[in-house]
């Protein structure tokens, strides 16, 4: 009887191990295939078409590359950060500047998938964004968590700014089990004046 119960156990064990794998394989399927159309619209983006949808139902579509050489990391930024458009890469806050425009560029990803390499991050590193409009670089010069409830994100007019600057957000502690919290990780840089 031991043994029936014990055969029947493993069995049932596989029969849920393979059910689980199956589902993961499922998802990491859908993120590889997420990611090969976002690089398609970009190519097509960099090549002069407008707002490119990686597919016919998104409503978002590739602004921006953003490297950081030091790291070897590359992602394609798309347009808006609402939480639709974070499932599938960094999003760019439309109301911030332009990448390379004056002003302050706001683009946020979240910990535990894009944005999980700013736990990595140094000041003095250079961060790189490639847009239609050209290839603009930033220096990281600081690094700061926030409690995000009497934070705000104040863009001035950019009109009136000489400079340009970016600055990554994402919530924080990286290793957080529970999705949100009230704190953000902060990453501003400087723009790089070209000579």
């Amino acid at each position: 009887m031991i043994s029936r119960l014990l055969k029947l156990l493993i069995a049932a064990t596989l029969i849920l191990g393979v059910w689980e794998v199956v589902g993961a394989g499922k998802i990491y399927a859908k993120a590889w295939l997420a990611q090969q159309l976002l690089e398609r619209a970009w190519h097509r983006t960099l090549e002069g078409e407008r707002r490119v949808r990686p597919w016919p139902w998104a409503d978002t579509w590739p602004v921006a590359e953003l490297t950081v050489p030091r790291l070897g990391l590359s992602q394609i930024v798309l347009s808006g950060d609402s939480g639709r458009v974070l499932a599938f890469g960094p999003g760019h806050a439309e109301a911030s500047a332009a990448p390379g425009a004056n002003g302050t560029t706001l683009i946020s990803g979240h910990r535990d998938t894009s944005f999980g390499f700013l736990r990595s991050i140094q000041d003095g590193d250079i961060i790189e964004l490639n847009s239609p409009a050209g290839k603009f670089s930033y220096t990281v010069s600081e690094r700061s968590i926030v409690d995000q409830r009497p934070f705000s994100v104040d863009i001035p007019n950019r009109e009136l700014q000489s400079e340009s600057s970016l600055m990554l957000v994402t919530c924080y502690p990286f290793d957080a089990l529970e999705p949100g919290g009230n704190e953000r990780f902060i990453v501003l840089a400087k723009g790089v004046v070209s000579s």
